[in-house]
């Protein structure tokens, strides 16, 4: 979701079990949809699966409604942000069916006993090209690079480095335009997350700040197949990339326990990419 951050938040034991369970309900809703996301399915269908396994969790779709803009833009109008081949992020769900070769990235929020959790991950819809399984498994590994650098006394951009060396040395380009973040009682909090290293004149927007203790962070790399650049459609919402070409995105939240990071949406299916 577009990021309004909000002052970061330390956790202690007990908020800590809070957000584990929020995560664990977006890791049952990828385990819930996986095997429908086969070509003919919607995007609505999809959505109406996971909204209604979340509702039955007694949590509360975080996306739904979220980001209301007076005057500018209505708030989302999904549980689920689905983002199709090109769509980057917050692809609103549609009824034009997935087709085999797609790419569809599921990117779920959820609120649960005051605590939100966040997360994302990219599916392969039947049998896709070589080279969008090679962006999937890239995507995917620069995460679980960057997972591995969450520690304390490490700092924001050590994420970030791993998550641009690893796309960049792989010829694919890491989106500028979005980033990840902290998250706990806001969707989103400090600090932001983001998946390159910033050049000088820009580090204050993004500050490479110190990871400690209790901190609990969305790790989202979202890796283009040509141009970083991305565009917004006029809905206000949809993100995709400038020269049409695709898009994956995986997300993970984690909290810094014991100096080292601990996964609270660990979805890791075995797949062909």
């Amino acid at each position: 979701m577009s990021t309004v951050f909000h002052a970061p938040a330390i956790k202690t034991d007990n908020p800590t079990a809070k957000l584990a369970e929020a995560g664990r309900i977006i890791v049952g809703i990828f385990e819930l949809v996986r095997p429908y996301i086969k070509p003919g399915i919607t995007p609505l269908e999809i959505n109406a699966i996971a909204e209604d396994y979340i509702l039955s969790q007694n949590a509360l779709p975080a996306f739904k409604g979220y980001g209301e803009i007076a005057g500018q833009r209505q708030g989302f109008p999904a549980a689920l942000c689905i983002s199709v081949n090109d769509v980057v992020v917050h692809g609103i769900p549609n009824d034009t069916p997935l087709k085999d070769g797609d790419i569809v990235s599921v990117d779920c929020g959820t609120y649960k006993n005051g605590y939100y959790g966040d997360s994302a991950y990219t599916f392969a819809v039947g049998n896709i090209s070589d080279e969008a399984k090679r962006l999937l498994r890239v995507t995917r590994e620069s995460l679980n690079l960057a997972v591995e650098k969450a520690k304390a006394r490490n700092k924001v951009y050590d994420i970030a480095r791993a998550v641009q060396t690893h796309v960049e040395k792989n010829k694919f380009s890491v989106v500028r335009d979005l980033v990840g973040h902290g998250v706990g009682e806001e969707l989103h909090e400090e600090p932001a997350v983001p998946n390159f290293v910033p050049p000088l004149m820009y580090r204050s927007a993004y500050p490479n700040v110190k990871l400690t203790e209790g901190m609990c962070i969305a790790i989202e790399p979202m890796v283009n197949e040509g141009t970083k650049d991305v565009k917004t459609d006029k809905d206000k919402w949809t993100i995709r990339t400038r020269d049409g070409k695709l898009s994956a995105h995986f997300e993970k939240m984690i909290i810094i326990q014991n100096g080292a990071p601990l996964v609270l949406t660990d979805y890791n299916p075995t797949e062909d990419f």
